[in-house]
């Protein structure tokens, strides 16, 4: 069974997001080993400017690359990353095990992106939408797309 893990930035403070995470992890316990790793965001000074952008993103990066693991394929989403149908992204992941990952891990940055250090470590980007969502919301379009990757990879019917 594949790893999946999920690296966010900042802790989910809505009910509601939560309970739709613990559903979704709940049935992916079916086709995965879900991981979801919460790190702190970094506190934004009163007055930003390109130093602070910079320095938040390392921060906030270093914890990022402590929590992943050496074997891992590395997906940051990201707004210049590759956008994919849901079948693509049933069948990229599909090839990622074939080609031997056993782990797949997704990051989602914070408020400010993903630092240059964590990019580099990407062995790919993907991109939900170039419209800007709440980082909270993308864990569970995230979520939601794992689920129905693996139903599209086992055949099985989902709400289409």
């Amino acid at each position: 069974m594949i790893n999946i893990n999920i690296i966010c930035v900042g802790k989910l403070k809505e009910n509601y997001l939560k309970e739709a995470i613990l559903e979704y992890s709940k049935r992916l316990s079916k086709y995965c080993n879900l991981k979801i790793i919460e790190i702190s965001d970094e506190k934004l000074p009163n007055k930003i400017n390109d130093n602070t952008i910079d320095e938040v993103k390392h921060k906030e990066g270093m914890k990022i690359l402590e929590n992943i693991k050496k074997d891992s394929y590395v997906f940051p989403l990201d707004l210049h990353g590759k956008q994919f149908t849901s079948e693509e992204f049933s069948e990229k992941i599909e090839n990622i095990t074939v080609r031997g990952f056993s782990t797949i891990t997704f990051i989602i940055g914070g408020t400010l992106g993903i630092s240059n250090e964590v990019l580099n470590k990407a062995n790919e980007m993907i991109c939900f939408s170039k419209m800007t969502f709440p980082h909270q919301l993308i864990r569970v379009f995230l979520l939601e797309q794992l689920f129905r990757a693996f139903k599209i990879s086992n055949n099985e019917t989902y709400h289409w």
